[in-house]
C-alpha cells in the first residue's frame, strides 16, 4: 500500500529520476515510453501523474494532459500605439508598446505554443499577427463584432483596454477549436489588399466629394481639379494592381481564368484571386459565406422570416461583386439569369445579389478547375 501512495504522488515531469519509482522493470519500461512521448509534445500540465492500478504493482497506467491548462489563452487589445496583454485565469494586464521592440518583449512574455486572440484593427494588429506567427504562436484574428457581443453576452456594460483584453482572452480559451487559425498572407496577397483597400479609400472620397458640391457650380468647379487629381489615382492603383497580378506567375494564370467570366473586370478580378489563393482548400459555401453574400435565416417556430445578407467580412468585397454584377446583366451570357430572377418577382438589388453569387460561385469553380469560362456549358444551364 505504501507504494501504491508513493507511485500516485509522483507527477510525471521529464526533469524527474526514474529513482524516484519503486524498481520495477514493467513500471520502468511503461514510464520511459511516456517520458518519450511526452518529451516529443512538449511541455506538459502538472496534471498529468501516476495512477496506480489495481492488485501488488505500483506501475503507470493512465496519464491524462488538458490543453485548457498545458497552453496559456493570451487575449491581446490592440491600439495604434500600444498593446494590452492578458492571460485567461490571470487578472494582472500588462501594456506593451505596439512597436517591433514591444511586441517582441510580448513574445518572450508568453509560453511557447501559446493561443493568441486578436481583433482585426485596420492594419495595427498585422505587425503582432505576423510576429506571433513566425515564432510558433496560434494566432486567431478576431471580428470586433463577434469579440463586442461575447462581451455583452457576459453582462459587460463598460468597454476598456483592460476589460476587452480579459474578455479576449476568455473568448479565445473557450471558442477557439470553433475558429480557424489565422495564417499570414503572401507578399503579392498583402499588397493586393493594400492596394485594394486603398482604392476603397479613394472611390469614397471621391464620390462624396462629387456629391457634396453637385447642387453648387462653383463649388463644382473648385472640386474638378482634386476629382480629376482622385481619378487619377485610382488609375495607377489599377495599373498597379495589374503589375502586382503579372509579377507573380500563379496569380497571372488565377487571373486569366477570372476575368474570363463575363462581367468581372480587372479589378473584381485581382480581388477574387487574393481571396481564392487563400481559400483555394475550403468549398463554394464558404467562399460565399466569407464574403457576407449568404442568406441569413430568421425562423422560430412556425415562423419563416424573411431571409437577408449576414454582410460578414470587408464590405468592399460586396461592393466590388455587385458591381460586376450590374456589369454582367448588361450582358449576353448573363442578362437571361438576371431578368428569370426578376421574373421571380425579386427587386432589382436582389436579383443583382443572387447575380453576383453566381458570378463568385462560377469564378471559384474556374479558379480550382484551372479552365476558361466557357459560355455554352453557363447557357445550358441558366
Amino acid at each position: 500500500m505504501e507504494g501504491h501512495r508513493q507511485a500516485s504522488a509522483v507527477a510525471l515531469d521529464p526533469t524527474d529520476r526514474l529513482t524516484e519509482l519503486p524498481p520495477h522493470p514493467c513500471a520502468e519500461r511503461r514510464l520511459g515510453t511516456w517520458r518519450r512521448h511526452l518529451h516529443d509534445a512538449g511541455s506538459i500540465s502538472n496534471s498529468c501523474k501516476l495512477t496506480p492500478t489495481a492488485g501488488s504493482t505500483p506501475a503507470l497506467v493512465f496519464c491524462t494532459m488538458n490543453i485548457q491548462q498545458a497552453t496559456q489563452f493570451v487575449g491581446v487589445d490592440v491600439a495604434s500605439a500600444h498593446l494590452d496583454v492578458a492571460v485567461h485565469g490571470q487578472t494582472n494586464v500588462r501594456r506593451y508598446a505596439n512597436t517591433r521592440e514591444g511586441i517582441a518583449q510580448l513574445l518572450r512574455t508568453i509560453a511557447r505554443a501559446s493561443v493568441l486572440g486578436l481583433e482585426s484593427i485596420g492594419r495595427y494588429h498585422m505587425a503582432l499577427a505576423q510576429a506571433a506567427h513566425a515564432a510558433g504562436q496560434h494566432v486567431y484574428v478576431l471580428n470586433p463584432l463577434d469579440a463586442r457581443r461575447y462581451a455583452q453576452s457576459l453582462g459587460q456594460r463598460g468597454k476598456t483596454d483592460r476589460t476587452d483584453a480579459l474578455m479576449l482572452a476568455r473568448y479565445v480559451s473557450r471558442e477557439h477549436d470553433q475558429m480557424h487559425q489565422w495564417q499570414p498572407p503572401t507578399a503579392s496577397q498583402a499588397e493586393l489588399r493594400e492596394l485594394i483597400g486603398h482604392r476603397a479609400t479613394l472611390v469614397r472620397q471621391r464620390s462624396a466629394l462629387a456629391q457634396a458640391g453637385s447642387h453648387n457650380k462653383v463649388l463644382s468647379c473648385l472640386d474638378a481639379p482634386v476629382l480629376k487629381a482622385l481619378h487619377k489615382a485610382i488609375e495607377r492603383i489599377d495599373a498597379q494592381l495589374l503589375a502586382t497580378i503579372e509579377a507573380d506567375p500563379i496569380s497571372r494564370q488565377a487571373f486569366g481564368y477570372i476575368t474570363s467570366v463575363p462581367g468581372l473586370g480587372p479589378v473584381c478580378g485581382s480581388l477574387l484571386v487574393m481571396i481564392f489563393a487563400r481559400m483555394h482548400k475550403l468549398s463554394a459555401d464558404a467562399v460565399v459565406a466569407f464574403t457576407g453574400l449568404d442568406p441569413r435565416p430568421n425562423d422560430s417556430g412556425n415562423k419563416t422570416g424573411q431571409r437577408r445578407l449576414s454582410k460578414r467580412g470587408w464590405s468592399e468585397i460586396r461592393r466590388l461583386l455587385y458591381a460586376a454584377a450590374m456589369s454582367a446583366a448588361r450582358t449576353k451570357t448573363w442578362s437571361r439569369f438576371y431578368h428569370a430572377q426578376r421574373d421571380k418577382g425579386l427587386s432589382t438589388t436582389a436579383a443583382l445579389i443572387v447575380l453576383a453569387r453566381k458570378l463568385l460561385r462560377v469564378a471559384f469553380s474556374l479558379f480550382k478547375q484551372k479552365s476558361n469560362f466557357n459560355a455554352s456549358i453557363a447557357a445550358a444551364k441558366a
